[in-house]
């Protein structure tokens, strides 16, 4: 995977900088699995002094996101990604350091192979659990992406 934290945290500041200014950042990238990392901070917060819903669906969506690039990048070809849907739960304040962790990697190849034969979009869901420094589950997000080759 030619895609690393370091360099995919330069492209957030330059493409995704609301993402970066409230610290959303990729540590861990492989073909299986993404983790991102975000602090509440006063800048992130909302008025329950807690992390505002919106700044953790970033970090969700980045952490599916991430390997849906690096996967089109690695195929070579020219394929178009979105989000068509998604939906969220919330189980606790989130406070801290919250680590987003998806393992939906395998879906993405299955998903880019097929609109690659078919020529037709493919669209597939991906889960990104939230968790905070002790290890409890403060949210889990769904996000349903759409591939497709571009013409």
């Amino acid at each position: 995977m030619s895609i690393n934290p370091k360099k995919f945290n330069t492209y957030t500041f330059f493409k995704l900088p609301a993402a970066w200014w409230c610290g959303v950042r990729l540590r861990h990238i492989d073909p299986e699995k993404a983790v991102v990392t975000v602090t509440h901070r006063w800048f992130n917060q909302n008025p329950f002094n807690s992390m505002f819903w919106a700044v953790q669906g970033m970090a969700a969506e980045l952490s599916t996101g991430a390997m849906v690039s690096a996967q089109i990048q690695e195929s070579k070809k020219k394929i178009s990604m979105l989000v068509a849907n998604n939906n969220a739960n919330f189980s606790k304040k989130a406070t801290g350091k919250i680590t987003f962790t998806c393992k939906d990697g395998a879906l993405i190849k299955e998903a880019l192979d097929q609109t690659i034969a078919t020529g037709e979009g493919q669209t597939f869901w991906m889960k990104s659990e939230g968790v905070n420094e002790d290890g409890v589950l403060v949210s889990t997000f769904n996000f349903e992406w759409t591939v497709r080759l571009k013409q």
